[in-house]
């Protein structure tokens, strides 16, 4: 009992700033998303109960923008948890003989996702593009920020930009596994194919799916190079949920309305975790 007691006193300061600083803006947007508020009514709102929830839920947009972003965050989470972990196997050797490798691999880490959208929007121009220019010498003249390959470009900015986050954690968890297990492996016989197969994949599933979630909640709330490269078009073809919300917020003043679009979209985070959690305390157990 007195440990328990010690133990509530640590953790007591660590609730306190929760409540304070996530549990009043949560209280707060609970608040605003069951009234009809606007910039003007901002001090004044007036309930109107469930209105906006049902609004988004009603809403063919809000639904578009959440199946891009689901697919968005699926496709570029798989792509950099494949790429990161085949890098971490196939690099770990170089890596540890030379550290200053993996400083170079994460420098993409240090670029703003907003300057990195500025940069692409300058290569991937068709008219002054770089990128373009060279397609051009093989007889290509795709338009890379147009309607049959903007969804692809954009993905494939978000894998390159956030790849080598993924690959330091993979390598950290790929670091912790014995050598003792992999040399007894092969000592018994087993191909470095079977070893990871048989050894490295399952003792590494906690950290795979640690990493996949982080990744997938950073991929799912996508906003900063897909507005500054494509502003969510053409058309809506790029609209994220983050872009969404914010069209709904600033440019169109339903503050209810986006409020409660972002809360169920919270809703879906806080689902996701949950599962992640009970998979990984589940492999912990094992």
């Amino acid at each position: 009992m007195h440990r328990r007691r010690e133990a509530w006193w640590l953790i007591a300061p660590l609730a306190i700033f929760m409540v304070v600083w996530l549990g009043f803006p949560f209280l707060s947007n609970l608040y605003y998303s069951l009234s009809d508020v606007t910039f003007e009514t901002l001090s004044s709102p007036t309930l109107t109960g469930f209105g906006n929830f049902a609004d988004a839920a009603g809403s063919a947009a809000f639904w578009q923008s959440l199946w891009f972003s689901l697919r968005f965050a699926v496709i570029a989470t798989t792509a950099q948890i494949i790429i990161a972990l085949t890098l971490a196997i196939a690099l770990r050797p170089l890596l540890e003989r030379y550290r200053f490798l993996l400083a170079v691999l994460i420098l993409p880490l240090m670029i703003s996702p907003a300057l990195m959208g500025i940069m692409y929007k300058l290569m991937l121009n068709e008219f002054v593009g770089v990128v373009p220019q060279y397609l051009a010498l093989f007889g290509l003249y795709p338009n890379l920020l147009g309607p049959d390959w903007v969804v692809t470009v954009v993905i494939a900015i978000e894998v390159l930009q956030w790849t080598p986050f993924a690959l330091l954690l993979l390598l950290t968890a790929l670091q912790a596994i014995p050598e003792e297990l992999l040399d007894a492996a092969y000592v018994d016989g087993a191909k470095p194919r079977d070893q990871v197969r048989r050894i490295v994949l399952p003792l590494m599933g906690p950290a795979i799916a640690i990493t996949a979630f982080i990744r997938f909640i950073d991929s799912f709330r996508v906003f900063d190079h897909i507005y500054v490269l494509t502003g969510g078009g053409p058309g809506t073809l790029t609209t994220s949920s983050s872009i969404f919300i914010y069209r709904a917020f600033f440019q169109q003043g339903r503050l209810g309305f986006a409020i409660a679009s972002s809360l169920i979209l919270m809703a879906f985070s806080l689902l996701l975790l949950w599962a992640t959690m009970r998979y990984v305390l589940k492999g912990a157990r094992t």
